[in-house]
């Protein structure tokens, strides 16, 4: 079974000697305890290519220490990691690995890199016994696996981890100490990278940086390379959010299913510049992909949202089993499972799309428009997509409340999504009036989707209220909270035109333009 620990770790480069600065001068530590010397054996898993270390991911076999076992560690943010620990076994256990397929893929996971660490270890505590963070030095013996055995090489670090839970202002507090101890930050991020590049096995995937030399003045930008940008940003959102829908991270699942609307609608409005005839079947395949992360999301948006209708109700217009109906409903009503979902994630469609993404990255298909200069091609991209969308609000405005109108609504939802996503990848080339744009597109979309929701959500009640009548439930209260949802959409059809009107100023679109 497989742990998780959130990471929070600084690491600094430290004289040979390995000696620890004097740091029970630094607020909030009371005692400095000694928790004497470990010695750690790792080995580092990789492909060939280095697929993990590109994205900066670390795969280990660890002995030694308190926490032997296999340690995969997912970066979190600014210091921070979160690994996945499982128990010490000869092979690489089956969930580990599937947390890093979205990357590996098909090729096999090798040993790269040994580490021997002889561990100093301090735990800095406060006046209560409580750690704050653990101070270590590393005297640190690196020799490279793979393709052949080479020479060992040697350094010392000095590394800070904040306690679970810890404040992370008090790494802040140390590193001013440290500091003035005269250690300094360490340019790799990690053990392994600096083995890696001190090994002579340095990544070939590792991410060159854009700027050109100093004072050398950038390139305008083609329309092709802020459209790349935005392609490669949401394909690496797809890969990264795979080992989190995994393991279930709160709002996973809603957030690769983003990505994946966001690039399917980036082909779609900068087809000009990205070649329809490669990129309309990967649309399709992300459409599929979409479905398959939606079907317990969608289900799950509108059980909290007829949830919520239901918990704004006063008692006296509660009347039978509403509650015992409704959850029985939100049961039978489920379609998927994690274990579908897992099933997706692993299937070879899913990993053929993803193959077929790495290779649209590696070899866009451009078009001629994708070689000139980004402001005049992306500008006519996003006003297209407006125009579209502002003739979808005209007719529904113009339309009868009814069913027609709320169909013409949803379609104009999605076209304001479009218009949004085509104005947040336009925003390195239109700069800020982009982003107020695609902030207008938003606020519309919401109150469409407001809209939609509610739709949905009356024939959800429509259909419990049957259910009751069946069961000679009383439907009563379904029924009003029917009416609810029916005034709301109202209210909804009523702000549109005032929205619409704030939305649709030339202004707004005059901004945009150079």
């Amino acid at each position: 079974m497989a742990d998780t620990v959130r990471e929070i770790e600084r690491k600094y480069e430290a004289p040979d000697d390995g000696r620890l600065p004097d740091v029970t001068g630094v607020a909030g530590v009371a005692e400095v305890v000694d928790k004497g010397v470990a010695t750690l054996d790792a080995t580092y898993y990789d492909t060939v290519d280095q697929r993990l270390a590109a994205d900066s991911i670390t795969l280990r076999r660890r002995t030694g220490g308190s926490d032997a076992g296999w340690h995969l560690k997912l970066p979190a943010g600014p210091d921070a990691r979160d690994e996945i620990r499982t128990p010490l076994s000869e092979t690489l256990p089956a969930e580990l690995a599937a947390l890093v397929r979205s990357r590996v893929r098909d090729q096999a996971l090798i040993p790269l890199v040994r580490l021997v660490s002889e561990r100093n270890v301090r735990h800095l505590v406060d006046a209560d016994g409580a750690l704050l963070a653990e101070l270590s030095a590393d005297h640190v013996t690196a020799r490279r696996l793979t393709p052949e055995p080479g020479d060992p090489v040697e350094w010392t670090e000095v590394e800070t981890e904040l306690a679970p839970g810890g404040d992370p202002a008090f790494l802040d507090a140390l590193e001013s100490h440290l500091t003035e101890a005269g250690l300094r930050r360490s340019a790799a991020p990690s053990k392994l990278a600096r083995a890696l590049a001190e090994t002579g096995v340095a990544s070939k995937t590792d991410k060159a940086g854009k700027a050109g030399k100093k004072g050398e003045k950038a390139a305008e930008p083609t329309a092709g390379d802020v459209v790349l940008d935005y392609v490669r940003a949401q394909i690496a959102a797809i890969v990264s959010l795979d080992p989190a829908v995994r393991l279930d991270v709160p709002d996973s699942v809603h957030r690769m299913r983003v990505a994946t609307r966001r690039l399917r609608s980036c082909f779609r409005s900068y087809r000009k510049v990205l070649d329809r005839a490669v990129t309309d079947p990967i649309g399709d395949e992300l459409k599929w992909l979409a479905a398959e992360l939606g079907i317990d999301r969608d289900r799950e948006v509108l059980t909290a949202r007829v949830e919520e209708r239901l918990a704004e109700l006063p008692d006296e217009l509660r009347t039978g089993p509403v509650s015992e109906r409704l959850s029985t409903w939100s049961r039978t009503s489920r379609r998927g499972s994690r274990e579908r979902l897992i099933g997706v994630l692993d299937g070879e469609r899913h990993l053929a799309l993803l193959a077929t993404l790495d290779a649209l990255s590696a070899t866009p298909p451009l078009r001629p428009a994708a070689a000139r200069p980004a402001g005049e091609v992306i500008l006519t991209a996003v006003l297209r997509d407006y125009e579209r969308l502002a003739a979808l609000v005209t007719t529904a405005l113009a339309a009868p409340p009814g069913h027609d109108r709320d169909i013409t609504m949803h379609d104009a939802r999605k076209k304001a999504k479009r218009a949004r996503y085509a104005a947040e990848a336009a925003r390195p080339a239109l700069g800020k009036p982009a982003k107020a744009f695609a902030g207008l597109m938003t606020d519309l979309q919401d109150l469409l989707g407001d809209h939609q929701d509610s739709c949905v959500a009356r024939d959800a009640l429509r259909e419990l209220a049957e259910q009751a009548h069946t069961a000679g439930e009383r439907d009563f209260t379904f029924g009003v909270m029917y009416g609810r949802e029916e005034a709301l959409a109202a209210r909804r059809e009523a702000e549109l035109p005032a929205l619409w009107a704030e939305v649709s100023r030339e202004e707004h679109r005059a901004a945009l333009r150079p």
